[in-house]
């Protein structure tokens, strides 16, 4: 599955953790709310001439929105350079934005990339 060699790569290679859903606050993994965060979530697949598309949104989450707005430079700086792993055609950048959470209120912003393989 694409979602998680995306989530390997970023686990990798980000100093915050990356899940692929908002974590069980309080647990024994997360007793508190993590300073930063990204979340990764599947909103869109598609298939043509055997090409697989994916559409991922990366939601940083931080203490303020200035620091949700550097996690996100560096999910996409990240996202760049994704490319070079084999089982990853192509990237496109499909939208990216701020996002912050009302309802928790909780600064994050967005990206929305469409990743391409076979």
């Amino acid at each position: 599955m694409i979602d998680v060699t995306v989530l390997n790569y970023l686990n990798e290679n980000l100093d915050a953790p990356v899940l692929m859903e908002l974590p069980e606050v309080p647990s024994e993994d997360y007793p508190t709310f993590p300073e930063k965060l990204v979340v990764i979530e599947r909103i869109a697949t598609s298939r043509t001439n055997h090409v697989n598309v994916v559409s991922l949104a990366f939601q940083s989450y931080a203490d303020s929105l200035y620091e949700a707005a550097l996690l996100d430079e560096q999910v996409r700086s990240l996202m760049d350079d994704i490319v070079a792993l084999d089982e990853i055609g192509g990237i496109r950048l499909a939208s990216n934005y701020n996002f912050t959470d009302t309802r928790t209120k909780r600064y994050r912003y967005q990206c929305v990339y469409d990743i391409y393989f076979v």
